[in-house]
C-alpha cells in the first residue's frame, strides 16, 4: 500500500510573530517552524494504514512545498517513520495559493501509484480547508473531509468524518483517495534516536517546477493577500448591572441605539 502524506511547515504556536512593512505577511526570519498540527495526524494514520495492510509493497511517501527551511520538516517526518521525502520548491511558488499547491502535489502524485494520499483539514496559518478537495479532484478520485476515524476494509476504507453539533457519518470509501484528517484522530509518535538516525539515509528528493512538467504561469495565485493587520484597539466593553431581564433590556436598547436591531 503506498501513501502520500501532505505536510504543510507552519509558525510555531509560541512563536512571536510580526507583520511585515509592506503587510503581505509575517516576518519569518527569526521563527521557528514546525510541522502544522493538522498534518501530523495525518501523518500518524498513515503510518497505521501502511503497518495495517497486507499489500506490499507498504510505503509513505511525504511531500512538502516550501523553501529550504521545509527539508527540516520532512526529516522529521522521516524520523518519525515515513519511507522516503520529496521537497517541492521553485520560486514562482513563493505566493502560491491552495491551487498553486494541489497543482504542484498532484504532479507529483500522478503516475506513481498511490493506495491513498491524507492531508490534514487545514493549516494553521491559512485555515482555508481546501488544498485537499482540490488535489482530489486533480487527480480524479474520491474524498473525505473532517476524518476522526480510518480502517482498512479490503480495497477501500471505512471512516467516520465529523460533521456539525457531534454528530457523526460513516462513509465507506473506494481506493484510491484522499483523506483529510481532523486533530486527535490517534496519538501522534514522536521520532526516537533511532529513528532520526535512520532519517538521515532515507531519500529525500527535491523538485522543481521544471522537473514536474509545470512553469510559473500554470502556478500563478488565483487568490493574492492585500494585506495582513494587527485589529485596532477599540474601547473598552460596557458592562451591564442588574438582574437578568434589566441586563436584557439594556442590551436590546444598545443594540437598537447603534442601530443594528
Amino acid at each position: 500500500m503506498k501513501i502520500l502524506v501532505c505536510l504543510k511547515q507552519v509558525a510555531h504556536k509560541d512563536a512571536r510573530l510580526e507583520v511585515r512593512p509592506d503587510g503581505t505577511w509575517v516576518k519569518d526570519e527569526n521563527v521557528k517552524f514546525e510541522i502544522n498540527d493538522y498534518d501530523s495526524y495525518a501523518l500518524e494514520l498513515a503510518l497505521r494504514l501502511r503497518d495495517a495492510a497486507t499489500s506490499t509493497p507498504k510505503e509513505v511517501v511525504v511531500v512538502s512545498v516550501g523553501p529550504e527551511r521545509v527539508s527540516q520538516s520532512l526529516r522529521h517526518a522521516l524520523g518519525m517513520g515515513a519511507d522516503r521525502a520529496i521537497h517541492i520548491w521553485d520560486p514562482a511558488l513563493a505566493s502560491a495559493d491552495s491551487s498553486a499547491i494541489a497543482k504542484a502535489i498532484a504532479a507529483v502524485a500522478a503516475g506513481q501509484g498511490f493506495s491513498l494520499i491524507v492531508t490534514g483539514l487545514m493549516s494553521d496559518d491559512g485555515n482555508f480547508a481546501i488544498t485537499g478537495p482540490m488535489l482530489a479532484h486533480l487527480l480524479d478520485i474520491p474524498h473525505v473531509t473532517a476524518v476522526v476515524k480510518a480502517e482498512l476494509k479490503g480495497n477501500a476504507l471505512e471512516v467516520e468524518r465529523e460533521l456539525e453539533a457531534g454528530a457523526l457519518e460513516v462513509r465507506s470509501v473506494p481506493l484510491p483517495a484522499l483523506l483529510a484528517v481532523q486533530t486527535g484522530i490517534c496519538d501522534v509518535r514522536y521520532p526516537n534516536l533511532k529513528g532520526i538516525m535512520a532519517a538521515k539515509k532515507k531519500p529525500l528528493e527535491k523538485k522543481a517546477l521544471s522537473d514536474l512538467g509545470l512553469d510559473a504561469a500554470k502556478v500563478a495565485p488565483k487568490v493574492r493577500i492585500e494585506k495582513i493587520y494587527t485589529p485596532p484597539k477599540g474601547e473598552g466593553a460596557e458592562l451591564v448591572k442588574g438582574s437578568a431581564a434589566e441586563q436584557a433590556t439594556q442590551v436590546v436598547a444598545k443594540i437598537k441605539e447603534l442601530g443594528l436591531l
